[in-house]
Protein backbone atom coordinates (compact mmCIF):
# COMPACT_ATOMS: atom_id res chain seq x y z
CA UNK A 1 0.00 0.00 0.00
CA UNK A 2 1.65 3.18 -1.21
CA UNK A 3 -0.99 5.65 -2.34
CA UNK A 4 -4.32 7.20 -1.45
CA UNK A 5 -5.84 5.09 -4.20
CA UNK A 6 -4.47 1.95 -2.54
CA UNK A 7 -6.23 2.93 0.70
CA UNK A 8 -9.48 3.34 -1.22
CA UNK A 9 -8.98 -0.12 -2.75
CA UNK A 10 -8.32 -1.60 0.70
CA UNK A 11 -11.61 -0.19 1.96
CA UNK A 12 -13.42 -1.53 -1.13
CA UNK A 13 -12.28 -5.04 -0.18
CA UNK A 14 -14.51 -4.64 2.86
CA UNK A 15 -17.40 -3.22 0.84
CA UNK A 16 -16.72 0.37 1.90
CA UNK A 17 -17.02 2.96 -0.87
CA UNK A 18 -16.24 6.54 0.14
CA UNK A 19 -17.08 9.35 -2.22
CA UNK A 20 -18.87 12.49 -1.08
CA UNK A 21 -17.52 15.01 -3.63
CA UNK A 22 -15.83 16.71 -0.65
CA UNK A 23 -12.24 15.54 -0.23
CA UNK A 24 -12.01 16.50 3.43
CA UNK A 25 -15.22 14.61 4.17
CA UNK A 26 -13.82 11.61 2.26
CA UNK A 27 -10.66 11.70 4.37
CA UNK A 28 -12.66 11.91 7.59
CA UNK A 29 -14.88 8.99 6.59
CA UNK A 30 -11.92 6.91 5.49
CA UNK A 31 -10.14 7.48 8.80
CA UNK A 32 -13.29 6.51 10.69
CA UNK A 33 -13.78 3.34 8.65
CA UNK A 34 -10.13 2.35 9.06
CA UNK A 35 -10.44 2.80 12.82
CA UNK A 36 -13.58 0.66 12.93
CA UNK A 37 -12.01 -2.10 10.83
CA UNK A 38 -8.90 -2.12 13.01
CA UNK A 39 -10.76 -2.04 16.31
CA UNK A 40 -12.97 -4.94 15.21
CA UNK A 41 -9.90 -7.00 14.31
CA UNK A 42 -10.54 -7.10 10.57
CA UNK A 43 -7.54 -4.93 9.67
CA UNK A 44 -4.00 -5.62 10.82
CA UNK A 45 -2.10 -3.04 12.81
CA UNK A 46 0.49 -2.71 10.03
CA UNK A 47 -2.14 -2.00 7.38
CA UNK A 48 -3.94 0.40 9.71
CA UNK A 49 -0.79 2.40 10.39
CA UNK A 50 0.25 2.47 6.72
CA UNK A 51 -3.19 3.64 5.65
CA UNK A 52 -3.32 6.36 8.33
CA UNK A 53 0.11 7.64 7.30
CA UNK A 54 -0.88 7.76 3.64
CA UNK A 55 -4.05 9.68 4.47
CA UNK A 56 -2.23 12.11 6.75
CA UNK A 57 0.42 12.67 4.10
CA UNK A 58 -2.31 13.50 1.60
CA UNK A 59 -3.90 15.97 4.04
CA UNK A 60 -0.58 17.63 4.85
CA UNK A 61 -0.05 18.24 1.12
CA UNK A 62 -3.32 20.15 1.08
CA UNK A 63 -5.38 17.37 -0.48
Amino acid sequence: MESFYDVQQLLKKFGIFVYTKDLQADVDLMEFELYELHSSGLLSTDDYIKAKLIIRNRVSKGI
